[in-house]
This record gives structure tokens, C-alpha cells and sequence, in this order.
């Protein structure tokens, strides 16, 4: 018998703002960090996220990339000063941006008054927010544009980590006495031939990796259930969830989503948990929406400023 413990490689999300549009006391404007093995993925980067940002202990050398859901100022004002601030750290990568149409066009003359003073350059990229396609790849992780329901032009994002190779088991490898250079080609999935001539099947050297992990960006957005088929099944589902449903007149207005309707979008999608953010200035104790998305969707937390959770 064979006893395994195998590591989880990090993929978090850090919450730096989960207010709406008005700041409070109590909530920060809207911003989020992905962290997977230790690389930063921004998400939405409202005013003052970059002091959040270091009250979650984040390292701005690890932040690469920013991707920005729609062009309402709460959700795009602190480019500026965390451009700023990495400029003043001595910063020399560049840092890439991925927006809606338009948001380099609102930035540009601000970047230009002190572009001679940074070495790295800022680079943007053009979301269509009507479709959803791979807008970002590296070797940890893909991220999808989701096509939301807004006021603007807005899309959410679906980020899911890459596939990992099998799991050596390490007893049975020497058994075979299966040389180091025939490891990498054994954890891909590939038999191994002994000098004898005997085929060793791969699930007799290996056991299954990990299920790749996904995490999805769902905000600003009405009740769409369009993109249920995007997010069907993933590890966690951030939904914005601007009002109760006593509200829901007014979330109709502004493009916005109640609780219920986070909750319900969910259990559809058959998600594993749920966190509902994006809270309206109007709740001093955001209670009533978190028992709102309770009594549909039981597997709920609430989103709230510096908080960690591993997808």
C-alpha cells in the first residue's frame, strides 16, 4: 500500500476592495488579486487599491498583469498611483493592462506627464467584452473574457489553472529502476519498456494529478445567465451582489445584481462556493445579503477587504 501527501501549489484570491461605487469607511472600491504560484493577476484596480495591496503583504515585483472589467471609474482609478509607486520602487518590467476599448485613451496624457521618469512601459490590451476567448496564457494559467450585462461595455474573467503532469509513485519507479531521464516522459503519461522488454503501464507508475483549480470574476452585472455554460462546475464563483432583493427595482436600473440572483446564478452553474461582493454604500452590515444568498445557495461567504481564500 502506498501513502501519499501531495502539495498544493497556491492559487488564492485576495480581496483588496469589495465596496461598489461610493467608498465607505467600511469597503474599499473594487480590486482583487490572483495569486498562483506566487504570480499576481490583478483584477479591477479601484482607488486605493495599491494601500491595499500591501496590507495583504503582496509583492508589486510579482504583479504583471491587470485586467479591468469595464471603464466606471471605481473599477479602473488606482492604475495611476500603483503605475506611480512601481516607477518609485525602481521597477523595470513591464506591466500589461487588459481593458474594454477605451481605457488607454482615458490614461494616456496622465502617463505622459511622467512617462520619461519610468523604465518599464505600460501596455494595453483590447478586451472584446462581447465574446469570451483566452485573452491571457502562460504556463500556470489560462484567463477567458466573460460577456456581462452592464451599463458599459463589461466582462468577468475565468481563471483556470493548466492541467499538471501525473505523480510519480516514487517506490514503484525504483522498483523498475526506471532511469531520471525517463521521468518527465513517465508523468505525461507514457508506459515504460524495461531493459528486459517488459511494457510497465503508466498507472502502475503514477497516480492522477490534482484537478486543474478555476476561479471566475463575475462584476458588474444583472442576472445573465449566459454566462452559466462558462463557469459550470468551478472551484469558486466571485458575483457581484450590489443589493438585496428588496432592491431589485433599483438593480434593474443600474445594471446591477441582487444576492438571490448571485445565489441563483450558482446553483445553476453547480459552482462548489460562491463569495458575493460589490456591496452598495446603502448596507452598514452586509448580513441581510449574505442571508439572502444563504437561504438559495447555502455554500456562500461574503467578500471583505484583506481576506485570503485558496481557490
Amino acid at each position: 500500500m502506498y501513502y501519499f501527501c501531495f502539495y498544493m501549489e497556491k492559487f488564492e484570491l485576495n480581496i483588496l476592495g469589495c465596496g461598489s461605487a461610493l467608498p465607505t469607511t467600511r469597503h474599499f472600491a473594487t480590486s482583487q488579486v490572483v495569486n498562483v504560484r506566487d504570480k499576481l493577476y490583478m483584477i479591477d484596480c479601484g482607488e486605493a487599491a495599491q494601500m491595499q495591496f500591501r496590507k495583504s503583504h503582496l509583492k508589486f515585483s510579482r504583479l504583471n498583469h491587470i485586467f479591468i472589467s469595464h471603464l466606471h471609474g471605481d473599477h479602473y482609478f488606482g492604475i495611476m498611483g500603483l503605475v506611480s509607486t512601481m516607477g518609485l520602487l525602481g521597477r523595470t518590467a513591464d506591466i500589461h493592462i487588459y481593458s474594454p476599448q477605451g481605457l488607454q485613451e482615458l490614461l494616456q496624457a496622465q502617463l505622459d506627464s511622467f512617462y520619461n521618469k519610468l523604465v518599464f512601459k505600460v501596455i494595453f490590451h483590447v478586451i472584446d467584452p462581447k465574446q469570451s476567448v483566452v485573452i491571457f496564457e502562460d504556463r500556470s494559467i489560462t484567463v477567458t473574457s466573460i460577456p456581462l450585462k452592464h451599463r458599459v461595455p463589461c466582462c468577468g474573467f475565468l481563471f483556470s489553472e493548466k492541467p499538471r503532469p501525473n505523480h510519480i509513485i516514487r517506490e514503484m519507479v525504483d522498483f523498475y529502476k526506471v532511469p531520471v531521464s525517463e521521468l518527465n516522459r513517465i508523468k505525461n503519461g507514457a508506459d515504460f519498456t524495461t531493459l528486459e522488454g517488459v511494457v510497465v503501464p503508466n498507472e502502475r507508475l503514477t497516480i492522477p494529478a490534482t484537478p486543474p483549480r478555476k476561479y471566475a470574476y463575475c462584476s458588474d452585472t444583472m442576472y445573465n445567465e449566459n454566462v452559466i455554460p462558462i463557469i459550470k462546475d468551478i472551484d469558486l464563483l466571485f458575483h457581484e451582489a450590489t443589493f438585496a432583493q428588496t432592491e431589485e427595482k433599483r438593480s434593474k436600473e443600474t445594471m446591477h445584481s441582487t444576492a438571490k440572483e448571485a445565489a441563483t446564478i450558482a446553483l445553476k452553474a453547480n459552482v462548489k462556493r460562491l463569495m458575493i461582493g460589490h456591496f452598495s454604500a446603502r448596507y452598514e452590515n452586509e448580513a441581510v445579503l449574505w442571508e439572502e444568498a444563504m437561504s438559495v445557495y447555502p455554500n456562500t461567504v461574503l467578500a471583505k477587504e484583506n481576506l485570503c481564500v485558496p481557490v
